[in-house]
């Protein structure tokens, strides 16, 4: 699948082909009569529809699996418990949920000493922004090790120019948490892109507490700051931190004060952001299967599988916003994004 770049029709909405849970009992390929496939799963902040996605998949594919979750819960000090479980168990497959996650279980690539990681198991990925440059792997092509993945969101230039054709600017505003690895390298693509496409960049980062736990206080006041530092959009990152407030705090601290905010993923979307270019978290989730089902039946190696995104993302308008705002879309847009209307009204 190729990557997605911004054209007329290249925005039109689409969607790409302990708790114990089965997804499927029945015959699979080659698998008849025998045990089902194992599969390790960390999730960052519980259970979202990227792992009903994947589960469903099996179901429908008639792939027998068990499925055992752990959830981080934003804990990084969990990680060193699950790596001992991991290794107790032997799984067929871990499936890891994130940057933050991926990293914690399988180390960066260029690690050196990688014995505290897991390496002898094949790892599946998923809802990670930039596995380049979170050095996840070296290049989309091959990991060179026993991990693939899916990338969740469109490239950072396809959204910068997603924004752009909504609605020119010079100055954008970003908001993300410092220790989300997930956030972090994405600003960095949007510094450069800034020189690159001339605009620049007006940042704050979610506040920390003195056991560097990130928090919401003052983050209301941080929007407000980057409005009077001349931010003309609110850039909502990959965060998963933002994902918990953007709708009962950003977002409309962003609409009092009329910034237009532009959604990476559909979670922030949903959450009630202008516009924005994501993809479905089910589909994400169900591609992320087909990884999986490479290696688990038809016995991949993980490194020879292309580490891929979706094939196209749908841009999305939030109908309610724009009037609130006063930014009607170029008509243009009509012809091609997906119009939201909100079922209870939110604006």
């Amino acid at each position: 699948m190729n990557h997605t770049g911004i054209s007329r029709r290249g925005l039109l909405a689409a969607s790409a082909a302990g708790m114990l849970s089965a997804a499927s009992w029945a015959k699979a390929p080659e698998r008849a009569a025998l045990r089902p496939f194992r599969i390790y799963a960390v999730t960052f902040r519980g259970m979202t529809d990227v792992e009903k996605g994947f589960e469903e998949y099996f179901a429908s594919r008639k792939i027998p699996v068990q499925i055992v979750y752990r959830d981080l819960n934003r804990d990084a000090t969990r990680l060193g418990a699950f790596i001992q479980e991991i290794r107790a168990t032997r799984p067929d497959l871990v499936y890891t949920w994130g940057t933050s996650v991926t990293l914690g279980i399988i180390g960066a690539q260029d690690e050196v000493d990688r014995s505290a990681f897991i390496n002898d198991i094949p790892v599946v990925f998923t809802m990670v922004a930039s596995p380049v440059l979170a050095k996840i792997v070296p290049d989309t092509k091959s990991s060179l090790r026993n991990v693939t993945g899916v990338a969740h969101v469109a490239s950072t230039e396809a959204q910068i120019l997603a924004m752009s054709a909504y609605r020119p600017f010079q100055s954008l505003g970003v908001l993300y948490t410092p220790t989300e690895r997930n956030s972090v390298v994405v600003v960095e693509e949007i510094r450069k892109l800034g020189h690159t496409r001339r605009f620049t960049t007006v940042e704050r980062t979610f506040r920390l507490d003195t056991a560097r736990k990130v928090t919401a206080e003052g983050a209301r006041d941080l929007v407000r700051e980057l409005k009077a530092g001349g931010a003309q959009w609110l850039y909502l990152p990959p965060d998963s931190f933002l994902g918990t407030i953007a709708q009962d705090v950003i977002i409309p601290a962003a609409m009092e004060l009329g910034l237009p905010t532009f959604a990476s993923t559909e979670q922030l979307m949903q959450a009630g952001a202008l516009s924005g270019l994501v993809g479905r978290y089910y589909s994400i989730g169900q591609f992320t299967a087909h990884k999986a089902e490479q290696i688990l039946v038809h016995r991949q190696a993980p490194s020879s599988i292309p580490v891929e995104t979706l094939k196209r993302f749908s841009y999305q308008i939030r109908m309610s916003a724009a009037e609130k705002l006063k930014l009607p879309p170029p008509l243009p847009m009509f012809n091609y994004a997906e119009l939201i209307e909100d079922e209870r009204g939110r604006s």
